[in-house]
């Protein structure tokens, strides 16, 4: 009989993993360091923002976990080449989750260029960037590992307000999920991608509320979501363990919605 046959539960385990979080001051950040600190990971935290960045890392620590931070986003190689350098301490990287990007809500005919390609480095420059530096460590390894991108509902639908640089660097995300999905699968590297709808975070949490732009903004949206309601940071916790585990091994170039069915209908 198989182990996991008599412990099911243990296809999740990824105690004493290396885990490098990118982004890791944001909400998703955060929550995804959050989650891998208390499943015994050890982390290698990056951002932009120093004084949230030790924050979090503060928080991972009260959860027990050994915690190494760097003060960069994945903008150059030179920043991804340092930040998975910060994994050698530990052994190595087993575990990649990008969750740094930003978006820029304008119409197209007021977005300048500039701020349209801002947004596609942030979203998809840095994550090939960062998927490239951890990704050829983990060749070098030679034991595989996991890389879990951030998408987004809106790689795959559009949106009327303002949305047209984002819904582009989003789909191009989930593109660059599959590529290396099929690229790296013989190596035993898995590379998929969370796309979330609203999920509750500092940014959204006015939609959470009781005014009547948040119960208007809200019932629109929530017509649209079979689950009928919004996410909450529980929503992703589950499927990014899933996604960074052995629980995950069969599974590659796929993107994952955690949007309670918006993406079905």
């Amino acid at each position: 009989m198989a182990a996991w046959e008599t412990n099911p539960a243990a296809l999740f385990g990824i105690a004493g993993r290396v885990a490098i979080v990118t982004g890791a001051s944001g909400a998703f950040g955060a929550l995804a360091a959050r989650v891998l600190a208390a499943a015994g990971a050890r982390l290698v935290l990056a951002a932009g923002n120093a004084g949230e960045l030790e924050k979090v890392a503060g928080e991972c620590r009260g959860l027990g976990a050994e915690v190494a931070t760097v003060n960069r986003r994945p903008d150059s190689e030179a920043d991804c080449g340092e930040i998975v350098a910060q994994a050698e301490q530990y052994g190595g990287v087993d575990i990649l989750v990008v969750a740094s990007g930003m978006n820029d809500v304008a119409k197209i005919t007021e977005m300048s260029p500039a701020r349209f390609e801002r947004v596609m480095h942030a979203n998809v420059t840095g994550s090939w960037l960062m998927a490239r530096a951890a990704g050829g460590a983990m060749l070098a390894q030679g034991r595989g590992g996991k890389i879990v991108l951030m998408s987004s509902a809106r790689g795959l639908l559009g949106h009327p307000g303002g949305y047209s640089a984002y819904c582009a660097s989003k789909a191009a995300v989930d593109g660059i999920t599959k590529a290396l999905g099929c690229e790296w699968g013989p190596h035993g590297i898995t590379v998929n991608a969370i796309a979330p709808t609203v999920f509750r975070s500092a940014l959204t949490e006015w939609m959470f509320g009781d005014d009547e732009k948040a119960r208007t903004t809200r019932a629109g949206f929530l017509a649209r979501v079979p689950k009928g309601r919004l996410g909450e940071p529980e929503d992703l916790a589950g499927p990014l363990l899933f996604l960074v585990s052995d629980a995950c091994n069969f599974y590659t170039g796929h993107v994952l919605y955690a949007d309670g069915g918006y993406t079905a209908g």
